[in-house]
Formats: structure tokens, C-alpha cells, sequence
């Protein structure tokens, strides 16, 4: 089975943004007065092949933590979706 998974990576709660208090701070400058907070992240789409839905979870989760997701800032959440053959 093939799958595809889209991965969003965002900075923790806790971590400052900087880029995206630039980002806010454009914002108000273009008249976009209503924005009262941009966090920016990274999104990420992966198709893998896998025999069923829980390994490509797993693997995925595994993906997020070993590489793609700096787990000691970041966060991540993803969702997947059977592509079909």
C-alpha cells in the first residue's frame, strides 16, 4: 500500500518566533490590523509504502522525530491518506 503524508512542523508554544513576528509585524503595516499572532512553521508531504496504516504511522512518527522535526523546539502533526494504486 502507498501513502501520503502531510506533515506540519511548528515551533513549541513556549519558543520564541522571530520570523513570524516579522511576519506579524508586515501584516500590520499592510492595514492587516485584525492579526493578533503568526507562528510560521514547515509543512512536509511524504509518500512511502508500507503494508498497512499503523507501520506508516509509525514510520512517519519515526521520520518526524529522527530528521524532519527538531523535537527539543518543534512540534508535529501530521495526517495520512491512502494513495490509491
Amino acid at each position: 500500500m502507498t501513502f501520503r503524508a502531510a506533515i506540519c512542523i511548528t515551533l513549541k508554544p513556549s519558543v520564541l518566533d522571530p520570523q513570524g513576528a516579522t511576519v506579524l509585524r508586515a501584516l500590520g503595516a499592510l492595514g492587516f490590523d485584525e492579526v493578533a499572532d503568526v507562528r510560521v512553521g514547515r509543512y512536509v508531504e511524504v509518500r512511502l509504502a508500507a503494508p498497512d496504516e499503523a507501520t506508516a504511522r509509525a514510520r512517519v512518527a519515526a521520520m518526524c522525530e529522527r530528521l524532519l522535526a527538531n523535537m527539543v523546539i518543534e512540534r508535529y502533526e501530521f495526517t495520512l491518506s491512502e494513495v490509491p494504486a
